[in-house]
């Protein structure tokens, strides 16, 4: 028999689409006869007892919207076993049976400790840096790869009329995909991740000086924050080649913003699984995309599963980089 009042939260870093994800979970409750709860700042919420009954108006007009209508947060008290009870005892005072958890793997174990205490949860893949192993595709990535792309493209303007180099750095954490689809996207001179060691020389020097030779002034190098060290390597570049060099490091600008339509609409297909899931039954289940098909998986299957980079797509960047 499936979960009868359940509750919608929004964990960890906020992400574009995060609100089509929430409007989903309570729409698609509602239309299941459900009652449903939105939890504000994330785990906080069911320490603290910050939760507040949805209805179908309660998520109008969000969609459209960057970052989270419920607020999101980070919570260390959650992250302890006392925490965790009583996060679950509140759930249980509550009548809330279930949970669906749009974040990061952080918020997944935190969704399987809350299961563990006998509070069914659905994690639901919300971030930009598309880490996430069991799924191709994470809510916010797409918004956060057209967003770093715009910007490229502006900070390009300003390169090539100065005959400068700049050097971009994106986030990711230790992911590489936001640079390498971007890196392709803005046809940079040569895109770093953690996934791949580099050569400064070979990489860097000698590809910038063989197009230099062709009669190509101004380049654009894309870092993955994974990566790191974006000032040194631009001081680096600047030494070696005596080329003008200037560091960009994007930054928070990469989570903001009005969500795609692809984000909207794979929010919204996840967040009604999710809560399917729960109508159903299930627990302790993370729902994944794989090709364009909605999927799910078991939590610690999940969290188990190791990350596979793109190696094909890399060759290609660097083959397009000359």
């Amino acid at each position: 028999m499936g979960a009868k009042t359940i509750a919608v939260l929004t964990s960890g870093g906020d992400a574009p689409g995060m609100n089509a994800a929430v409007r989903a979970g309570v729409r698609s409750a509602i239309s299941f006869g459900m009652n449903v709860y939105g939890v504000m700042r994330g785990y906080n919420g069911l320490l603290n007892g910050d939760v507040k009954e949805m209805n179908m108006r309660s998520v109008s007009d969000i969609m459209q919207h960057g970052g989270t209508a419920l607020f999101t947060a980070r919570s260390p008290e959650f992250n302890t076993p006392e925490g965790v009870k009583k996060a679950a005892d509140f759930c249980r005072e509550k009548g809330i049976e279930g949970v669906v958890v749009v974040g990061g793997d952080g918020s997944f174990r935190g969704a399987r400790d809350l299961c563990g205490a006998g509070i069914s949860c659905i994690g639901v893949p919300g971030t930009i840096d598309n880490d996430i192993a069991c799924t191709d595709y994470t809510i916010g990535y797409d918004t956060a790869l057209n967003t770093a792309m715009e910007m490229i493209d502006r900070i390009r303007d300003t390169t090539e009329s100065h005959d400068r180099c700049s050097v971009v750095e994106v986030m990711g954490r230790r992911c590489g995909d936001i640079a390498l689809n971007t890196g392709i996207a803005v046809g940079a001179m040569a895109t770093l991740v953690p996934e791949v060691p580099y050569d400064f020389e070979r990489d860097i020097v000698e590809r910038m000086k063989a197009a230099q030779r062709t009669g190509k002034r101004h380049y654009i190098i894309v870092v993955a924050e994974g990566v790191g060290h974006t000032q040194e390597l631009t001081e680096r570049i600047q030494a070696a080649t005596g080329i003008e060099s200037r560091a960009t490091v994007l930054g928070h600008v990469q989570r903001g913003g009005s969500p795609t339509l692809r984000d909207r609409v794979v929010a919204s297909r996840m967040g009604y699984h999710a809560v399917e899931l729960l109508n159903n039954g299930a627990s302790n289940r993370v729902v994944a995309m794989k090709g364009e098909q909605i999927v799910d998986f078991d939590i610690t299957e999940a969290l188990n599963m190791p990350r596979i980079f793109d190696e094909n797509l890399y060759r290609v960047s660097a083959r397009l980089s000359i």
